[in-house]
């Protein structure tokens, strides 16, 4: 079997998925070509049967005219023209799509040609951006305008940011380049998502949850000297949180206030993923991590701390709590998109979104009855193994290839 898959790039986390299935596939015997725009990153790491989209001038011209126009995918009809001869001459089996948004590819272009070669495709959103106008997330604004017909945008100078709000014209575009499609799966990572995409104009087509996973021989107990380091007594019960762009909607305010409630001899707030503007904001109490020399790093981190907290406003399956709970460490997360599915009774709790007097009960709790262990975190993370959410994609591939 023949696969492209398309994505907007070969690195972070729907970076690593595309190349992590495309392993899988190829080592079932499939051929596969992996398509992102060119771009400095991008070229940090190439490897062989990969396919640049256009070149770095296309893309930041794309870029510009959308931004001054609201147009998102609207441009790089040379660079889309020329990608396109070339996935024609490769005649693929199966075309996989990841993140389209960002401006990189004639999204027009690209559905017609697969309409018209009727090439089986699987879609894996990895957020809302595919029928919404233009926002990848609007949980933060209790916005539903994206069932009926995107307009008046409260975020439209978000990303992908613009200086105009075209998001009724952009709901339109994309309504009428996504749907319509003889052959499409689509895949969500999170039973929260696939909901709402069967609320959306996408709602013809088949949704299938495929859980994102996590690299186990990484993410495990780990030992390290990290209390002695922080000089954090043994007694001293260690929370943690970890974003890599910490803001409202990751929850800092609330770790910021959790600092503020909760008893400083006992408790030990732990950020990861910070940097000095964000240090500005948070007391002297937390301890404030930068950034972590490798994965290993980030797996001792997570073991050594008594409860990972995870108050995120707008998520579809964050990976961190698949990573805590897989160094033996539960989560206490808000009931927010798909973050909830990730724990079980086993291995963690939730509570309502923003009612942080439920969140600093749970803490207390949590740390003083200890009611989730580590091994039956660890016994829960057996179902993170990536491989074998890598290896549900190729069987998806031959269902649909063979339907």
């Amino acid at each position: 079997m023949k696969i492209v898959e398309i994505n907007a790039g070969n690195f972070g986390s729907t970076g690593n998925i595309m190349l992590g299935i495309a392993d899988i596939a190829k080592k079932e015997g499939h051929e596969v070509i992996v398509c992102c725009p060119d771009a400095r990153d991008n070229r940090k790491k190439m490897m062989n049967n990969q396919l640049f989209i256009g070149d770095r001038f296309s893309r930041n011209l794309h870029i510009k005219c959308a931004e001054l126009t609201g147009l998102n995918g609207c441009f790089s009809q040379l660079a889309t023209k020329k990608f396109l001869k070339a996935v024609d001459e490769y005649k693929p089996d199966i075309i996989h799509l990841h993140n389209l948004h960002n401006c990189y590819i004639n999204l027009s272009m690209l559905f017609n040609y697969i309409k018209k070669r009727n090439i089986p495709v699987v879609w894996t959103l990895h957020d809302c951006w595919a029928f919404t106008g233009q926002c990848p997330y609007f949980t933060m604004v209790k916005c539903d305008k994206w069932k009926t017909g995107c307009h008046d945008c409260p975020q439209y100078r978000q990303y992908p940011a613009s200086y105009v709000d075209r998001t009724k014209t952009m709901w339109k575009l994309k309504k009428k380049w996504f749907t319509g499609g003889q052959n499409m799966t689509i895949v969500t990572p999170s039973q929260w998502l696939a909901d709402l995409v069967n609320e959306s104009y996408l709602n013809d087509y088949p949704v299938k949850v495929i859980n994102n996973g996590i690299d186990l021989s990484v993410f495990k107990p780990t030992a390290s000297d990290f209390r002695e380091k922080y000089h954090i007594p043994e007694d001293k019960k260690v929370l943690l949180g970890v974003a890599f762009g910490w803001d409202k909607r990751k929850g800092l305010d609330v770790f910021v206030e959790l600092a503020n409630r909760l008893d400083k001899d006992k408790y030990q707030i732990v950020l990861v993923g910070t940097d000095d503007e964000i240090d500005k904001q948070l007391p002297g109490s937390i301890i404030s991590i930068h950034r972590t020399q490798n994965q290993k790093e980030l797996a001792e981190i997570y073991t050594v701390a008594d409860l990972f907290v995870n108050p995120t406003r707008e998520e579809n399956y964050p990976t961190v709590n698949m990573e805590s709970i897989a160094c033996g460490t539960p989560v206490l997360t808000f009931v927010t998109g798909g973050s909830p599915e990730i724990i079980d009774e086993t291995c963690g709790s939730a509570v309502d979104c923003d009612d942080i007097d439920a969140m600093e009960k749970e803490i207390v709790r949590i740390c003083d009855w200890k009611p989730y262990g580590m091994d039956a975190c660890l016994e829960r993370a057996q179902s993170f193994d990536m491989n074998q959410r890598f290896q549900d994609y190729v069987s998806l591939y031959d269902a649909v290839k063979g339907g």
